[in-house]
């Protein structure tokens, strides 16, 4: 019996619920989502395995017109995925007015199957989702379109199937028991940085990189230390807070999430450092794995 194996891209604008599907899709929790646009830094691939199949997903940054260096790695990462993708999930949301012509643009060049999805159907009038799908018909003329609510997982089965019909055949390209290329560092640093997200306002998450540096597993209690980078002693003081507050509730959500992620107890140290203008030097977007 023949063995099917393939790279799915998800790409679109940021907001648009690309992590959200992807999560969906693979069954675990992979890529941070929140509420705020921009979350999703790295490209994240997560593999789902079943014995006549295995796909490699990649939840990359959304697309966005550069301002800094950061945001011009994020968008070689986008490219990248297209490169390789042999299947390109473009998510829409359906409340999206129709600003996404440098996400079509980078489509048009590719030669793999596109399926638009049109996500968050949930927060809309199914009146509006007729006349969302015949805009994407003559748009783009994709292979399929699919209205879904990932947040609820409304529609995603018939993403997937869609998926599978169209593998290549191919024998796996990662070990069967490999769930993502990411180690157990990315995905604390990851859940550190999305609680930062989701508890401060303004420009604090944007100029602030997590890296574990330090990761021990002992028998009963795995001990963790992270330093936090901020670009200017003002955002230093902001992520901290009065006394340590804000520093502290970081840490007990991040906590509880990790030993839930990892099923043991941790202890975790954080550290804030303040590096000026880290997002535009190039030496700091290599140390911290934006830049090859």
């Amino acid at each position: 019996m023949s063995h099917k194996a393939g790279f799915v891209s998800i790409i679109g604008k940021p907001n648009a619920g690309k992590s959200t599907l992807m999560n969906a899709l693979v069954g675990e929790k992979m890529s941070i989502i929140t509420p705020k646009a921009q979350t999703t830094r790295h490209r994240i691939l997560g593999i789902v395995n079943e014995p006549e199949y295995q796909i490699v997903f990649s939840d990359t940054p959304g697309v966005i017109k550069p301002a800094y260096g950061l945001q011009e790695s994020m968008m070689g990462a986008v490219n990248d995925s297209l490169v390789d993708a042999d299947i390109i999930l473009f998510v829409t949301d359906i409340n999206e007015r129709h600003d996404e012509s440098d996400v079509i643009e980078k489509l048009k060049n590719t030669q793999s199957p596109v399926a638009v999805i049109i996500n968050k159907i949930d927060k809309s009038q199914q009146e509006y989702v007729f006349p969302k799908i015949e805009y994407w018909k003559q748009e783009l003329n994709p292979s399929a379109i699919f209205a879904v609510s990932a947040l609820h997982e409304h529609n995603v089965a018939g993403v997937m199937d869609y998926i599978i019909q169209n593998l290549p055949e191919h024998p796996p390209y990662y070990d069967k028991d490999t769930l993502t290329d990411r180690n157990q560092r990315f995905f604390v640093s990851e859940i550190i940085r999305e609680k930062i997200f989701t508890l401060y306002a303004q420009e604090i998450p944007y100029s602030t990189e997590v890296i574990v540096t330090e990761y021990k597993e002992e028998e009963k209690m795995d001990r963790i230390s992270v330093e936090i980078m901020v670009e200017r002693d003002s955002q230093k003081n902001i992520l901290i807070g009065k006394g340590g507050e804000m520093l502290k509730k970081v840490g007990t959500y991040a906590r509880r999430d990790i030993e839930e992620f990892i099923q043991k107890k941790v202890f975790l140290q954080m550290f804030v450092k303040v590096i000026p203008d880290w997002r535009n030097r190039k030496n700091y977007l290599k140390r911290f794995g934006y830049e090859d």
